[in-house]
């Protein structure tokens, strides 16, 4: 996942705030050009610990959730707890957008299964 992410931003200069969701755990990458800042990754039992974890890094790194856009990889989705809670305190969020797109018949998101799809 890190490689990918890090391929991807390699030619912006700007910070980068991944957080990669899966069902009781994510991962939070944080890349800024060529470097990774950070990456950690989460156990979580409520909407609460999500968001708690994603603000306390952001605290740690100095970075200000009105200002970085967080990007959500994997299994999130707009209408969710999660995103909801997030937005709260986070204004800037986006869902990845890949080089690829999922086949509709599958009925999943373009960003769902991104270190799967991702892989070399």
């Amino acid at each position: 996942m890190i490689e990918s992410l890090l391929k991807q931003t390699s030619n912006s200069e700007t910070t980068s705030f991944f957080v990669h969701v899966e069902n009781d755990i994510f991962q939070v990458v944080i890349i800024k050009g060529k470097k990774v800042l950070f990456f950690n990754t989460f156990n979580y039992k409520t909407k609460e610990d999500f968001i708690y974890y994603i603000l306390f890094t952001a605290e740690q790194l100095q970075l200000n959730p009105e200002e970085f856009l967080l990007t959500f990889l994997n299994d999130i989705e707009k209408d969710s707890e999660l995103y909801t809670i997030t937005y709260k305190y986070i204004k800037n969020i986006a869902f990845y957008k890949p080089k690829y797109t999922m086949p509709k018949k599958l009925k999943l998101s373009d960003h769902s299964y991104f270190t799967l799809l991702n892989q070399h």
